[in-house]
């Protein structure tokens, strides 16, 4: 079982930057693909990035446009979600996930989904 409880959220002009954190927690395996997704008012439920504990390689998608970037300590205690230039079409709550199996990161954004889930942060960009 993997409890994770994201942080940093919170309100910011278009052009800002935020830092969202994640922890992870729990008995055994905390996952070895960690990913980030958001839900915007009235949209379903989208892949923003992941990342494979064992090495960097990350995937985002494509409406990060090198805006984001996500990075992990090496204790697999924190992922971050490093965001830069917000736009208001950013504006959602953002959740942390984990998976214990190892698929490549493209099924993950493909998928949509993982298997463990925080409760998210709420991210409000201002125009």
């Amino acid at each position: 079982q993997v409890q994770l409880r994201e942080s940093g959220g919170g309100l910011v002009q278009a052009g800002g930057s935020l830092r969202l954190s994640c922890a992870t927690s729990g008995r055994g395996s905390r996952g070895n693909v960690m990913g980030w997704f958001r839900q915007s008012p009235g949209k379903e439920r989208e892949f923003v990035g992941a990342i494979n504990w064992a090495d960097p390689r990350t995937h985002y998608a494509d409406f990060v446009e090198g805006r984001f970037t996500i990075f992990r300590d090496n204790t697999k205690k924190f992922v971050y979600l490093q965001m830069n230039n917000l736009k208001p079409e950013d504006t959602a709550v953002y959740y942390c996930a984990a998976d214990t199996r190892l698929f490549s990161l493209t099924y993950y954004a493909a998928e949509g989904s993982m298997e463990y889930w925080g409760e998210g942060t709420l991210v409000t960009v201002s125009s």
